[in-house]
């Protein structure tokens, strides 16, 4: 039975996430003296870990780089960094509050209140730590907003999330034949996303044959 729900719509956009290269190629575990965890490019695994976006040190500098403009609660984090992505990434609040309370404690950020919310602005040591990362943060953000603008523009051009007449008029006849190729790779992807390690993995490879070909022609 073919799966056209959000399981086969997930693991197409994860697939694409991959074959993405993650902002186009970086590996290791984060920029900066944070450090951080995870974005390596490793086996068919690391697609499936849900995409994170950023390593855990990236995004504690671009939450610096961000008090740095201007004081901030957790949602104005959430909501700049949405719209630096296009709205591809939006981190969740188990993730902010914890960031915002690592640079509070490390003496880079400083909290009051207002009203009921908790809002955070940078310390003089923060913006020393800024400055002295700027080269570093500036690169991560050049990542994700270059991301996003991918992102975004596959999800326009292949419909994803989009399935609504309205979503469709003005497209090219081409542009229609993508949308239709689009609903079989869905499906098939939908079919796929349960199955054993191993037939993920030679899916990935049969995609990455795919966008080879694509590219070379392209190329000519």
């Amino acid at each position: 039975m073919h799966r056209h729900d959000h399981s086969g719509h997930h693991f197409g956009e994860r697939m694409f996430m991959h074959m993405a290269g993650k902002f186009g190629g970086r590996g290791g575990g984060g920029f900066g003296p944070f450090g951080g965890r995870g974005g390596g490019r490793g086996g068919p695994g690391d697609m499936f870990r849900a995409g994170r976006m950023l390593a855990d040190g990236d995004l504690k500098l671009i939450t610096l780089s961000l008090l740095a403009d201007a004081p901030r609660h957790g949602y104005d984090i959430i909501k700049a960094l949405e719209e630096r992505t296009s709205g591809v990434y939006s981190p969740s609040p188990g993730v902010v509050y914890p960031t915002l309370t690592f640079l509070e404690e490390a003496g880079y950020a400083v909290s009051s209140s207002e009203g009921n919310k908790k809002v955070f602005s940078i310390t003089e040591a923060g913006r020393a730590h800024f400055e002295e990362n700027r080269e570093m943060i500036d690169g991560v953000l050049d990542h994700l907003e270059r991301f996003g603008r991918k992102m975004a523009a596959a999800r326009e051009w292949f419909g994803w999330g989009d399935d609504k007449d309205e979503g469709r008029r003005g497209r090219s006849e081409k542009r229609d034949q993508f949308h239709a190729l689009r609903h079989r790779l869905r499906a098939a992807l939908g079919d796929i996303a349960d199955a054993p390690e191993d037939k993920q993995a030679e899916a990935i490879s049969i995609l990455e044959d795919a966008a080879e070909a694509i590219e070379a022609l392209a190329r000519r």
